[in-house]
């Protein structure tokens, strides 16, 4: 487990320098591990539920996986690099990976997310590689109506574009992390007219489903089927 850490930290580093696009992971295969992977997610609600649909899609394939979360309803990622609880969670170690989620607007506003966000992807990221994690970053969704600061003059597609730029600046800026880009499905979902189905009454939240789909994405990306 810990070759194919370092595989894949030097894959998403070279990845990263080549393109200016999300890396997605890359493993060669699932072939059986005695010891279940290990993956810490870090952030707020959007992840509540996904961490457990995620066991339990692997458990299905007959992959074991152990999850935890520190996940606190509307916080950013600058409270959790501040907050010793996260902090002690991920020095603990035993993580193959830890996943770092930000709030769900910060990463679409072109003037904020670089203050408000890029220093805090790269300490929690810099906090993983030292305890011996590969950091990943959950690429969430725009908003069913886009976002509501705006007034009508926003819509799904065009803050999930923003978003979808945010996190890839993140990326690049803490020296190169793979992106799981949950945000990209839910496009396709929206595109195929199924994206009502993926929401809370709210049109920001994720429903089961949502929750479904997120966990999968997760799933095709840390543990791709072998060619």
């Amino acid at each position: 487990m810990k070759l194919l850490i370092a595989i894949l930290s030097c894959l998403a580093l070279a990845a990263c320098a080549s393109k200016q696009t999300p890396e997605k992971i890359h493993v060669s295969n699932r072939a059986p591990d005695p010891q279940p992977a290990s993956i810490l997610f870090i952030g707020n609600s959007y992840s509540f539920h996904v961490p457990g649909e995620l066991r339990r899609i692997a458990a299905r394939d007959g992959v074991k996986l152990r999850v935890r979360q520190v996940t606190n309803g509307g916080w950013t990622l600058g409270q959790h690099s501040a907050n010793d609880g996260t902090l002690h969670a991920i020095r603990e170690g035993g993580w193959d990976y830890v996943v770092i989620q930000e709030q769900s607007r910060i990463p679409s506003q072109t003037l904020k997310r670089s203050h408000a966000m890029f220093p805090h992807v790269r300490k929690l990221a810099d906090e993983a590689r030292d305890a011996g994690a590969v950091p990943v970053l959950y690429q969430t969704w725009g908003r069913r109506d886009g976002d509501e600061w705006l007034h009508g003059k926003d819509d799904f597609h065009a803050m999930n574009r923003r978003l979808r730029e945010g996190y890839r600046q993140a990326a690049q800026y803490a020296g190169g992390l793979a992106v799981v880009p949950v945000g990209d499905a839910w496009e396709r979902e929206v595109d195929a007219g199924r994206g009502a189905e993926l929401y809370q009454d709210d049109g920001s939240h994720p429903s089961a489903r949502g929750d479904r789909l997120a966990a999968r994405v997760f799933y095709e990306t840390l543990f791709p089927k072998p060619f």
